[in-house]
């Protein structure tokens, strides 16, 4: 063998030194790369839904799922708290003031009309 040629052999053998042969090692890139895909998908959903609010801290949102049913529920965020609640149709008693009247429109929609000349305390 001539010196051309123990270098090409050498080269070759350091080629196939440099790859590792383990069978796990494209699982890890796996694993990001459906990381990556998750956070993609929740930022396409808040913002198909038009929905940037809800990734604010500052802003407060209120969302009401299936309203006027029976399953209606109400979903409240005031800054970072977030708070989930169902709606039921149980009665409640208890001593207090009027504040006002609602009205549903025909449309299904509640619409507050506070008492004239009062504002509810804490405003």
């Amino acid at each position: 063998m001539n010196r051309m040629q123990q270098r090409r052999l050498a080269r070759r053998a350091r080629r196939n030194d440099e790859g590792d042969d383990d069978p796990l090692n494209g699982l890890a890139n796996l694993f990001d790369l459906g990381m990556v895909f998750a956070v993609a998908l929740l930022l396409a959903l808040v913002t198909y839904y038009s929905l940037p609010e809800l990734l604010a801290d500052k802003q407060d949102v209120t969302i009401i799922k299936n309203p006027g049913k029976k399953n209606m529920e109400l979903i409240r965020k005031k800054g970072k708290d977030i708070q989930h609640l169902k709606i039921t149709t149980k009665e409640i008693g208890g001593e207090g003031e009027r504040l006002g009247t609602a009205y549903r429109l025909k449309s299904g929609e509640v619409v507050y009309v506070p008492e004239a000349g009062e504002t509810p305390q804490g405003q």
